[in-house]
Formats: C-alpha cells, structure tokens, sequence
C-alpha cells in the first residue's frame, strides 16, 4: 500500500511539472481530452482524471491504511526516523518563515522551482506564438504578452490554491500520511495564502493595466455565461484581499475577533472564484477543496451536539482544568487539540487547546487546561470563580486532533522547554509516560522538564501534571527532573496550599452526551467510504445530468449551455453528495455512540448532593492527596532568573536526546538556533506550538 501510494504520489507530481510543456498541452492532454469528452461528463472530465481523481484515491486508500496501522496498534514511529532526523534539524530560525527544518526548506524550494518553471515555460510557449503573429488580436506584440504575464500569474496563483486546503483540513487522510498534524500545518497554509493572493492581486492588476491601455475599461463590467466572468474574479479578489489583510500577523494578535471572522468569507471568494474560472478549470483544484467540504461537514455535526463537562478545577493562577466525560473507544495520541465552544461566552468563537489528559490512564475522561489570557478565557475563568456556583455549562466541541504515532517514544532521554501555559502539551507526554511506566518491557525515556512562569503563582499549574485521581506513586515510576524559574519575582511567595486547587461539579443534562468521534472508534475505515461514496455519487449526478440535459443543447443545437449553470449546478451536486453520504453515515454510527453514551453516563460519578457552596474549597477526595510539597515547594526553583537554556541542553547526556519546546517565539528561536548551532549532534528540535 504504501508502494501504491507513494506511485501515486509522484504521478501527481509528474503532472504538474509537465502540465506547462507543449509535450503535455499538445500530445498527451488533447489526448486524453479526445477520450474522456463524453456526452456523461463533458468537457470537465479530463481535468477531473488528471488532477482530482488521484489525490481523492491517494486519501481514500491513506485511511485504510491508517485504519490497519491503527488496528494493528502501530502508534510509534518506527525506525526511519532515525534516518530522517537530519532532514528534521531547523537550518532557518529567524526570519518572516519562523523555524524552518531542512526538510521544509527542500520542499519549499522544489515548491518555488515549481512556480518558476511553470511562469517561465508558460511565458516561453506564449510569447513565442505571439512573436510568430499566431494570436488574430489587433493588440500590439507587447500588449498581448502584459495580457499573457497577468492571465498565467493568476494561473501561478491556482497552483498555490490547489495545495492550500490540504494544512487546514483536520481530519482527512492527507497530513498523517506525510507525518503532519494539522496544528503543525498551518503555517504551511499561511505561506500559501501569501504566495496565492501575491500573484491574484498582480493578476488583478494587470488586466486593469492592460485594459487601461487599450482603451477596453468595460471589461471591468463584463459578466459573460459562456466564458470568462470578470465581475465574479473581482469580487472574489475584494473578498480574498479582505481574507489576506486581516491575517497578517500584528492585525490578528491583536484583533483575533475580527480575522477570525474575515475569515469566514472563504466561502463567498471560493463561489465567485468558480465563477470566475468555471468548472472546468476549478477541478484542477478540487481535490483540497473537496476533502475540505468532508471536513466541515464532519466537523459541523460534531460540533451540533452537547458534551458532557464533569468538573472544572481552578487554580489561583487564573488557570482552568475542564473535565469531559468521554466514550472509551476514543482514542488520541499526547499533544493532540480541541477546539472548544462555549455559547455563554460567546456563540461563534472556537478556541484550540491541547488535551492534557490520557486516554489509557482515564478511559471515560478527557481534560483540557485553559489559561485565562485573552477576553474569552478571562470570561471563562470569572465566569466560573464568581461567587454565585454554575451547576451547568454547555459545551460543544470539535476534535480531538493529533499526531499518528507518539514520536518521543524513540528518544532514549526528553528535554522539555515550556514557557508559562506552554507546559499544557507535556502534561499531556508526562501522563503518557506514566502510563507506560505501569507496562512491562516498554522503555521509558528520561525527562528533564523546565518550566519558565512569570510570577511564583503560576508554579501551581504544574499540579496539573497529575489527573484529577492521579497519586503520588504515578509519578515516582518516571525519571523526572523538575527546574522552575520564575523570572519576576526574587523570592519565594507565600501560599495557602488548602486553597491551590478548588473544584467545581456539574449538574448532567439529558441532552449532554460523552466525547465521541463523529465517525466512532473506526473512523479512518468510514473517513475513506465517505470520500469514495460521495464522489461516486457526484459523478453519477453529474453523468445524469450532462447525459439527459447539457448535452443535447450543446451538441444538437447553436447554443452553448451556461457556463456559470453548469458550475453551479456542479456545486450543488458536490454539496448534495457529501451531505448526504456524511450525514448517512453519521446517523448510522450515532445509534452506537447512543448506546455507548447511556452507558457511561450511568457509570459517571454521581454529582454531589450536598449543597452548591459544598463544591468548592476541597469538594473532592483526590485534591487533598495531590503531592503539592512533591511537585512545587520540593522542586528546583530559581527566582529572578532566565534558564540558561544553551548551558542546559549542551551538558545533555545520551545520544538520542529529543528536545520539545513549547511557549513565546522568543524561546522556541533559542533553542532552535542552539539544537542548530552544530556544537552538538545528539539534540533533536521540535517545536509545539500554535499559528492560530
């Protein structure tokens, strides 16, 4: 499979290297036109072949491999990485690109290699038949090659959108196959989203040039149903730059709510673009769009349903633990995500956080932490610490998401580097590790946590590290050395420690029901039904209707069907397809997680029946036996200090040493220039962190 996958693969990249020859557009793609026209799926059908059908075959067959993968328990990775380590050091730190491996770096040169040859060879072929008086324009020469450099810039620009779907589509088979998390992915969607609006923009811009100087401004106003729509193209330009401007980086830190809903907007430029460029030319990038839609939808029935929340533990730091009854057959990797929704706080808001808890040391819970920063987690905090006790709060999430393989299993020793609520993916590792400490034969790397907070306050978040009825001798199975360094205060804090941690219980609703995945604990094997059933669907829709209606107006009359009719319709049936297919299946598979839910909720622990003033201060029996003194007071802690992190990881020992770094960029660009720095060869970076 993996054979026939990877074939795959470089079929479709053989494609797009050859796509600007004349070897390709006039041998190879006039024949495969000349084949595929057909009065089922018309003249849309070669591209469809060519470059949407692959890539939905490669994730169709990617899911059953991951579901035989997952079936066979194969969870860590095996030893070829090892041999691709050195492609995995970063080679780039600082810059506009962040921290770069050389692996990123090669396929981010081949990537621009593939534009430059593309525009080159495009421009080439053009002007050479405009040189040689081929084009019947009354234009001039150098009019007809502007036109030409802004038609194929946008065409540059299509290339960039064909791969912009895959990094932001959660779910599908795409990144796991290449070893990607789709958290880790979207810087690559950024960058492509900079590249593609790069070369819309000139491509916009150059048509008015062009149609400036040759006195032909009503094309501005030009909505034509048999080609070309202009007015469609500059609306999914206004839309698209509207997109781009609000995600740069210093607009959306500081104005989350405002790129997060710009963003939306997707939907209207992706319905204009098809417009645009119709049908037939929007296959070329239809396969990221596709699997996109699957996502969504996925995503949108999962998040249409109320999730059980047990409990939430408070901390002085202004953090919150949320704990979630969830079905036992959910399974995720450490480090995985969920997003979250809270309509109390706001109805249309989806915040990602990293799961903390353990799917094997809690079957029926999962835990996220949440540290109060922005607005919407300050709300969440005073909304649960105000003197009035909540008895329910209604929660819908979307996830979790997560590595394939626990990769740090590899390691023979961890370093890990967090900087304040960057500790919450390695609670998530150190619960792991815990748990295979209990298994016999497995071998357990050592760990050397340091953890940089702010105020003194914030140490207490590492008690934490242990679940809700976690003990003392968990935590002992584990070679654990703790440094805390707290950079703003000089001497140690006093502290209440009765009241370093407070629970609140809440009251189940009928309507509240445990995490599940959308598509059960097989979710990989109905993934690729979905993918292979709804595009089945789609062309017999499409075949119906080109067979019995555009056909015959486009062959036995002097009309040419609408071009925009058939890319609507083509929408629609795409649509139609994955809700139906997605929604049979979801609804086949919610009768088993029903089951499974009245299960659970009959085994939760029963809320308490005391009064609500009882749920806070030391509600629960575990609170008191965390090992407080263990984990805070008797750890190494350094006031007014930095840790010296190029001293620390250079006196590391052991030749596998994996070093994890999670918190303010700041801190990631330092440990990566010093794994870097070639002073020594046995430190392997990797970062955890979120673009969002």
């Amino acid at each position: 499979m993996r054979l026939l996958l990877g074939l795959c693969f470089l079929g479709v990249l053989m494609v797009w290297v050859l796509a600007p020859t004349n070897l390709w557009r006039n041998n190879w793609l006039l024949n495969i036109r000349t084949r595929t026209d057909s009065k089922y799926f018309g003249t849309q059908c070669a591209n469809m072949l060519i470059y949407t059908f692959p890539i939905l075959f490669i994730a169709a067959l990617g899911c059953v491999y991951l579901h035989l993968g997952k079936k066979g328990g194969n969870y860590t990775e095996s030893s070829k990485s090892h041999r691709l380590a050195s492609w995995k050091r970063p080679v780039i730190v600082k810059g506009p690109l962040g921290v770069v491996s050389a692996m990123e770096l090669a396929f981010i040169s081949m990537f621009i290699a593939l534009l430059i040859w593309s525009f080159s060879t495009y421009l080439t072929v053009s002007f050479s038949k405009i040189n040689k008086g081929i084009s019947h324009s009354h234009d001039k020469k150098w009019e007809r090659k502007l036109r030409s450099t802004g038609f194929y810039l946008g065409f540059l620009g299509n290339i960039c959108c064909a791969f912009l779907f895959f990094p932001v589509a959660r779910g599908p088979s795409i990144l796991p196959l290449l070893g990607l998390t789709s958290e880790g992915s979207i810087k690559y969607h950024i960058w492509l989203g900079h590249m593609a609006m790069t070369f819309f923009t000139a491509h916009g811009l150059l048509f008015l040039v062009y149609w400036a100087l040759t006195n032909n401004m009503a094309q501005i106003l030009k909505w034509d149903n048999t080609g070309v729509s202009n007015v469609a193209g500059e609306l999914a330009l206004v839309f698209g730059i509207t997109m781009w401007l609000m995600a740069f980086p210093r607009i959306r830190r500081r104005a989350f709510e405002l790129f997060f809903y710009t963003h939306q907007l997707y939907i209207i430029f992706l319905f204009f673009y098809v417009l645009h460029v119709g049908i037939q030319f929007f296959c070329i990038i239809l396969s990221g769009v596709y699997l996109f839609l699957i996502d969504r939808y996925l995503r949108f029935l999962q998040s249409r349903k109320r999730v059980r929340l047990v409990s939430a533990r408070l901390l002085p730091c202004e953090t919150v633990e949320l704990n979630f009854s969830k079905s036992p057959g959910l399974f995720y990797n450490p480090t995985s995500i969920m997003f979250i929704n809270i309509p109390i706080l706001s109805s249309f808001q989806w915040h990602p956080f990293t799961v903390s808890s353990n799917c094997n040391m809690e079957p029926e819970k999962l835990s996220v932490i949440i540290k109060s920063g922005g607005n919407w987690s300050q709300k969440l905090y005073q909304t649960l610490s105000s003197p009035a006790p909540i008895d329910h709060l209604n929660v819908s999430i979307e996830g979790p998401y997560g590595p394939t393989a626990d990769n740090f299993f590899r390691h023979e020793a961890l370093v890990m580097v967090s900087g304040g609520s960057g500790i919450t993916p390695f609670i998530s590792i150190i619960r792991e590790l815990i748990f295979r400490s209990t298994m016999s034969g497995c071998p357990i790397p050592r760990v050397h946590l340091i953890c940089a907070f702010k105020n003194y306050v914030d140490v207490t978040i590492l008690d934490l590290l242990l679940p809700i009825t976690g003990t003392h001798s968990d935590i002992s199975r584990i070679q654990l050395k703790l440094e805390v360094f707290v950079t703003r205060e000089k001497v140690r804090a006093t502290m209440d420690t009765q009241k370093l941690l407070r629970t609140i219980w809440f009251k189940p609703s009928p309507s509240d029901a445990p995490i599940s995945m959308v598509l059960g604990p097989n979710d990989w094997l109905w993934l690729g039904i979905i993918i292979s059933t709804s595009f089945a669907m789609f062309l017999i829709l499409l075949g119906i209707l080109t067979h019995y209606y555009i056909y015959p107006i486009d062959h036995n009359t002097n009309n040419v069907y609408s071009y925009l009719a058939k890319a609507l319709l083509n929408m629609l049936f795409i649509c139609i397809s994955i809700v139906v297919t997605a929604s049979a299946v979801t609804l086949w598979k919610k009768k088993q997680n029903d089951m499974a839910g009245k299960q659970i909720q009959n085994m939760d622990v029963a809320t308490p029946t005391t009064s609500p003033s009882s749920w806070f201060y030391n509600a629960d029996r575990e609170i008191e036996s965390l090992p407080h003194h263990s984990l805070t007071q008797n750890s190494k802690v350094h006031f007014g200090a930095r840790p010296n992190l190029k001293r620390m990881l250079l006196e590391c020992e052991g030749s596998n040493i994996g070093v994890l770094v999670s918190g303010p960029k700041e801190m990631r660009h330092e440990v990566a220039t010093i794994c870097s720095s070639g002073l020594v060869n046995n430190l392997h970076f990797e970062a955890i962190s979120f673009n969002w």
